[in-house]
C-alpha cells in the first residue's frame, strides 16, 4: 500500500475505485466497505483508493472541544488498511480552506482531476464541501458529466458502521474489552514508546514497561488490569497491563504500564504495541505494598489462564 500525506502527492491512477471517510478503528463495518471496493477494483482491473482526513474535522472546526477520542491513531489506521490490501491511502490535511470548497469544485478538482475516480463508493449521508452542502445527490448528478459511477452504501450498512464505532468506544471506556474486540474484528491495541519509571514494579517483583502514547486524541481504556500480548522487537510476548493512577502509593499521574512475562531486556525508547485481550479487574487501593504484591500474583495467574 502506498500512503500519501497530501492529495497533491497523488497521481491519478487507472480505474480508481474510491471511498471516503474517517474509518476510525477500521472495524468490521469498515472492513465490509473495504472488501466491497476491492471486489469492484478486481472486476474492473482497477485500484482501490481510500481518502481520509487528518486532523479529524472536529479538531479543526471545534478546537475548543477536547472530548474527541479516536480508536486508532492515523499511523495505526494506515497499518490496518495495509493489512487489508488497500492499494492507496490518501491522508488529506483537513483545514478550513479545504472545507470551504464548493461541492462541484471538490468533485471536479479532487475526485476527478487529482484521483481519477471511475467508481466512488459512498454512504447516503456523506456530506462534503462548504457548509457540508454537497452530498450523494451531487455525485449522482455530476457522475455522468465527469465520467464516474456512484455506488451507494446501503443505509443499514452505514448505520452499522456508526453503531459499531460508538459501541467500541463505550465498551473500551467501560472495560468491556471482549465486546470491543468483537466489533473491531481484532484485539484493540495501543502503540507508544517505553519510558523510564520509578522502578516500583521492579521492587514488587513485577517490573513494568511504562508506555507513553504521544497522540492525545487516542482513546485509552478504563483503569484496571488487563490480559495483553505485547509486540516488541519483532516478537510477541504475554503480559499483564495496568492503567491507572496507582492509588496504593498515592500516585498523581495516569500511567500505562505492562509487566511482560519471561522478559528481561532493556527496551527504553523502543516502540511497543500492546494488544488488549481481556479485562481482569478494576483499579484498587490496597492497604499496603505487601497486599498489592499478593494481588499481583493472583492477577498473573488469572491473566495466564485467560491467555
Amino acid at each position: 500500500m502506498r500512503v500519501y500525506n497530501h492529495i497533491d502527492e497523488f497521481t491519478a491512477v487507472k480505474n480508481a475505485v474510491v471511498t471516503i471517510g474517517t474509518f476510525d478503528g477500521v472495524h468490521i463495518g469498515h472492513r465490509k466497505i473495504i472488501s466491497g471496493i476491492k471486489e469492484l477494483a478486481d472486476s474492473t482491473n482497477g485500484e482501490t483508493v481510500i481518502l481520509t482526513f487528518f486532523p479529524h474535522p472536529r479538531m479543526i472546526l471545534h478546537p475548543e472541544d477536547e472530548s474527541l477520542k479516536l480508536i486508532t491513531t492515523i499511523t495505526e489506521k494506515a497499518q490496518l488498511m495495509e493489512q487489508l490490501g488497500v492499494d492507496h491511502l490518501i491522508i488529506t490535511p483537513f483545514s478550513r480552506d479545504f472545507s470551504n470548497q464548493t461541492a462541484e469544485g471538490y468533485i471536479r478538482d479532487v475526485l476527478v482531476n487529482k484521483i481519477g475516480t471511475k467508481k466512488i463508493v459512498i454512504g447516503y449521508d456523506h456530506r462534503f464541501g462548504k457548509d457540508r452542502q454537497g452530498g450523494l445527490e451531487d455525485l449522482l448528478r455530476l457522475g455522468p458529466v465527469y465520467g464516474f459511477d456512484v455506488v451507494e452504501i446501503p443505509e443499514q450498512d452505514i448505520n452499522e458502521v456508526a453503531i459499531s464505532s460508538t459501541r467500541i468506544r463505550n465498551a473500551l471506556l467501560e472495560g468491556k474489552i471482549d465486546l470491543a474486540n468483537s466489533y473491531l474484528g481484532y484485539p484493540f491495541f495501543i502503540t507508544g514508546s517505553v519510558i523510564r519509571g520509578d522502578q516500583l514494579g521492579r521492587q514488587l517483583g513485577y517490573p513494568t514497561a511504562n508506555i507513553v502514547v504521544e497522540e492525545k486524541y487516542k482513546l485509552i481504556p478504563s483503569d484496571g488490569i488487563f490480559a495483553v500480548t505485547v509486540n516488541v522487537g519483532g516478537k510477541q510476548h504475554k503480559g499483564m497491563a495496568y492503567i491507572g493512577t496507582r492509588p496504593t502509593v498515592n500516585g498523581l499521574t495516569h500511567n500505562i504500564e505492562v509487566n511482560i512475562f519471561d522478559f528481561d531486556q532493556e527496551i527504553y525508547n523502543q516502540p511497543i504495541r500492546m494488544n488488549f485481550h481481556h479485562y481482569v479487574r478494576g483499579d484498587i487501593k490496597f492497604s499496603s505494598l505487601d497486599e498489592l504484591k499478593v494481588q499481583l500474583a493472583k492477577d498473573k495467574e488469572d491473566v495466564l489462564a485467560l491467555l
